[in-house]
């Protein structure tokens, strides 16, 4: 007689990180339902997958707390087994199965079939682009390459995502195809870097072709450009985002600086004139195109005077949307060779200057948005208000449209036309047009 009953395991699944954390952990979830296995995201489950994030301090940090919670819950009796995967596991696996013995078991960012192996799944190499979604039904991210091969000196992605490699074209319209007839409206193009798309496969930069294959895919109505560097950039891309409306102008390109000693230190391969006339040469293409950038202050040798130079450029530029994030020195990168020598409280005192700056102008820019009317897809209900975007603003990091519930009806993963008729610094206030 049996006496202990076949528990069925949960899975749940853990996200921490980028936007391509969430992909990654999609595909797993996609290959487990294949397999029949009950998966979950961020619910409880009695077997968890934690897909980690490695990049700097503060994210390693907040991946290592998740572990050691999961691993504490593991040793009430809560969890059953606790497995750990992502960047986090590729960089520093025989560190952490020293210091944390109690996890079953690490995988690194290409381990999948092995994962999926010790959970009791088949990798299956039939279902290119099925994912379990875990953003709202109307958008989903797209990743067009994994990987880098650009040297930036502070950059540990190379580390663990390894060197550059496209996905083939027909592979990402067959994925753009199946998320389309779940109900995607808007696909966000993701990679390490854009710009690089198609070298490895094509022989030549190829951004602009796939991006002219993928306005074909009938239900998607907005595609967005993340993470491009600037360096070689493509700009037959920018005649396809003039032609096709389905291309939002947006463009994410991240700066880092703009000192010509730090950008060569960084190993960034432009220069400040180079940066300032991409720019130019871009806003006169697209002359409506919203440009968002991030930039590190801190960095090993960074004087008053580079950051003055950072300061003045920020003002000049006007950037619809910015990020600034402190230096982390990050072992086995270029840059752990030099003195991090900007003590940590002018780091941040240095970062709130820029965002002082970028949310005055951001503030501005917002002014003269209100009277006028966007298409905006919305995404979600919060509170008292249905939450939306223009085509200007990319989920999690953007402006939102924010519309009251409590006057208005409108509804979730359908595009309405907002006029705008109040704004703040980072948010915009709206109501439908009927």
């Amino acid at each position: 007689m049996r006496t202990k009953s076949l528990k069925k395991n949960k899975i749940n699944v853990v996200t921490l990180g980028c936007s391509k954390n969430v992909y990654d952990s999609e595909v797993l979830m996609g290959q487990l339902k294949a397999n029949n296995k009950e998966v979950v995201h961020e619910e409880e489950g009695n077997v968890v997958v934690i897909n980690t994030c490695g990049f700097i301090a503060n994210a390693k940090e907040e991946s290592i707390n998740t572990i050691l919670e999961y691993v504490q819950k593991k040793e009430a009796g809560t969890v059953d087994k606790v497995f750990v995967t992502g960047c986090l596991s590729e960089r520093y696996k025989p560190d952490l199965q020293k210091e944390i013995p109690n996890v079953d078991e690490y995988f690194g960012t290409s381990e999948l079939p092995g994962l999926l192996k010790v959970l009791g799944a088949d990798y299956k190499h039939e279902l290119i682009g099925e994912r379990l979604t875990t953003t709202p039904k109307n958008y989903a991210y797209l990743k067009i390459a994994e990987g880098c091969d650009r040297p930036c000196s502070f950059c540990a992605i190379p580390l663990m995502r390894g060197k550059h490699k496209s996905k083939p074209m027909e592979e990402l319209v067959t994925e753009a195809e199946k998320l389309a007839a779940k109900g995607v409206k808007e696909l966000v193009l993701i990679a390490q870097d854009l710009t690089y798309y198609g070298l490895d496969l094509y022989k030549k930069r190829n951004l602009a072709e796939l991006l002219e294959q993928l306005v074909k895919v009938e239900g998607i109505e907005w595609i967005r450009l993340h993470y491009a560097f600037p360096t070689g950039f493509p700009m037959d891309v920018l005649d396809v985002m003039n032609r096709e409306p389905k291309i939002c102008n947006y463009l994410d390109i991240p700066l880092q600086h703009i000192s010509d000693s730090i950008l060569k230190s960084m190993r960034r391969g432009t220069t400040q004139a180079k940066t300032t006339k991409l720019l130019q040469d871009f806003r006169a293409a697209v002359p409506n195109m919203t440009i968002r950038t991030t930039l590190i202050v801190g960095y090993p040798g960074e004087t008053e005077e580079d950051f003055q130079t950072l300061k003045q450029w920020v003002e000049e530029m006007r950037f619809e949307r910015l990020g600034c994030f402190t230096y982390s020195h990050e072992e086995n990168t270029h840059a752990y060779n030099l003195e991090d020598n900007v003590p940590a409280e002018v780091k941040q005192e240095r970062a709130n200057e820029i965002m002082e700056i970028q949310s005055q102008i951001s503030w501005e820019l917002n002014q003269q948005k209100i009277g006028h009317t966007f298409r905006c897809i919305i995404d979600r209900k919060e509170g008292n208000y249905f939450v939306g975007r223009t085509e200007f603003d990319s989920p999690d990091v953007d402006n939102e449209v924010l519309i009251d519930a409590a006057k208005h009806y409108v509804k979730q993963g359908e595009f309405v036309d907002i006029k705008i008729t109040e704004a703040a610094d980072f948010d915009l206030y709206g109501e439908p047009v009927a």
